[in-house]
């Protein structure tokens, strides 16, 4: 029976890739890419790269592309659902044609997935898909990589919580609704809109744009409730990796300028970042924390 591997393979730097994700690149004969257009074609490079480092012999595996249908953008609410739901739909046609067509009767395939296939992706949900049509039999496996998360974190040498407090991992689209309630440090994936200017305190201004490099340190804590910080990275993992922290107040400009470019530049863009809320009477890191 034909099998899949779900590869986890972090956020772009072929280091990051575990042991038992190389075994599973090793025991694959077909890889299966989606690709997204002209404009993310390095995406496709960032992919190829990581075989090529842990996959020395080229004729040992094949390659197998098929263009990653559009998603309506701008939907909010039940269309947004009825949107992502269209794509997910789409996305299992192509799957369950490239395996039919692409992987033999006991071949094993595999899909790689950015990061962590458990942390905001849809690839094994699409493979259970395609398994309950019936149109195809196959057994899968997934094997976690290294999150966009976690990655952020270490490039910032911070913890993702602080003493006897939680964490909560959410979307751009829900904090633009509103501060996650009971939680003071928020990861945020998926904002396309940079959703931390609605926390930005009004009358700011740019005032990281004395600092020295894109690594600015803690802020000072200062403002009424402690003040809210953010670490912020795009590219992580990858030749292009950008990294501001700072208070919200100064980096937050900062970022919405450097992203603007970034994404100008490039096309595209994949970024992340952490906000810490700091209460009445705790500081941030300052320069001393680094």
């Amino acid at each position: 029976m034909r099998h899949i591997h779900v590869i986890g393979i972090g956020s772009g730097d072929p280091d990051q890739l575990t042991l038992q994700a190389v075994k599973a690149l090793r025991a694959t004969d077909v890889f299966f890419l989606l690709d997204k257009g002209e404009r993310k074609t390095d995406l496709s490079g960032l992919r190829k790269g990581i075989l090529d480092t842990h996959l020395p012999d080229p004729s040992a595996y094949r390659v197998v592309e098929a263009r990653d249908p559009e998603r309506a953008r701008e939907s909010d609410g039940a269309a947004y659902s009825a949107a992502v739901d269209d794509w997910r739909t789409r996305r299992a046609d192509i799957y369950a044609r490239m395996i039919t067509d692409e992987l033999g009767e006991d071949g094993t395939g595999a899909f790689l997935v950015w990061g962590d296939p458990s942390l905001y992706d849809s690839t094994f949900g699409i493979l259970e898909a395609v398994l309950a049509r019936g149109g195809v039999e196959f057994t899968y496996d997934v094997v976690p990589g290294i999150s966009s998360v976690s990655a952020l974190a270490a490039r910032h040498r911070i913890g993702l919580n602080r003493v006897a407090r939680p964490v909560q991992i959410t979307t751009g689209r829900l904090l633009a609704a509103g501060f996650p309630e009971g939680v003071d440090d928020v990861v945020v994936m998926l904002d396309a809109q940079q959703a931390f200017r609605h926390h930005v305190p009004s009358g700011s201004e740019d005032g990281a744009e004395g600092g020295t490099d894109d690594r600015a340190d803690g802020p000072d804590g200062s403002g009424g409730d402690g003040g809210m910080d953010i670490y912020w990275g795009a590219y992580i993992g990858t030749p292009d990796e950008i990294l501001i922290s700072g208070p919200l107040a100064e980096a937050g400009p900062r970022i919405e300028r450097v992203r603007a470019e970034a994404r100008e530049r490039k096309g595209w863009i994949m970024d992340t970042y952490l906000l810490r809320r700091n209460p009445d009477g705790e500081q941030g890191r300052g320069d001393s924390g680094r």
